[in-house]
């Protein structure tokens, strides 16, 4: 029986033959046993409240404004932030993703908050970045804040058709 999780190897042939990641840094470094490290292109504050309901009739995204890298990091204070990939991601219908914060970040007092990367996603992902350090953190660019997990799925009848179908690409 296959394992459901995605080895490191597996992820390195996906990428190679069907594109799964594209636009990382080095993938060597980026690939780890059991998935893979997302690396961040931008920074935004949240600058707007938002609206979530249930059919999505009334779901307003908060509005947000990007936060200029200084000598190639920002200084974020306390509170909730949105994150840009460099990477691109593209799901195939037998797997799905689900995104981990990276052991480091969480030992510098921040988190990532994520959503499931579904079956036939494709884009570059955006996801909640929330310091929690009354100090703050610094966040270099290019930083590796996250690891996606691949698992396989016993069905490939449906994928994702939602709004963020192609984001930010």
């Amino acid at each position: 029986m296959e394992s459901c999780v995605l080895t490191g190897n597996e992820i390195r042939e996906l990428i190679s033959k069907n594109n799964l990641v594209q636009n990382y840094i080095d993938l060597d470094t980026q690939i780890t046993p059991n998935g893979f490290d997302m690396t961040v292109r931008e920074v935004h504050s949240i600058v707007s409240r938002g609206a979530v309901d249930f059919s999505n009739e009334k779901r307003k995204l908060s509005e947000t404004k990007k936060i200029d890298f200084v000598e190639e990091f920002v200084f974020l204070e306390k509170g909730a932030y949105k994150i840009i990939y460099n990477e691109i991601v593209n799901i195939p219908p037998n797997i799905v993703a689900l995104g981990r914060p990276r052991s480091t970040l969480l030992r510098c007092g921040a988190n990532v908050g994520t959503a499931v990367w579904d079956r036939g996603y494709s884009g570059r992902s955006e996801s909640l970045l929330s310091v929690d350090n009354e100090k703050g953190i610094k966040i270099y660019k290019d930083a590796r804040v996250l690891q996606l997990v691949f698992m396989r799925t016993l069905t490939d009848e449906s994928v994702y058709k939602g709004i963020f179908l192609k984001e930010n690409l």
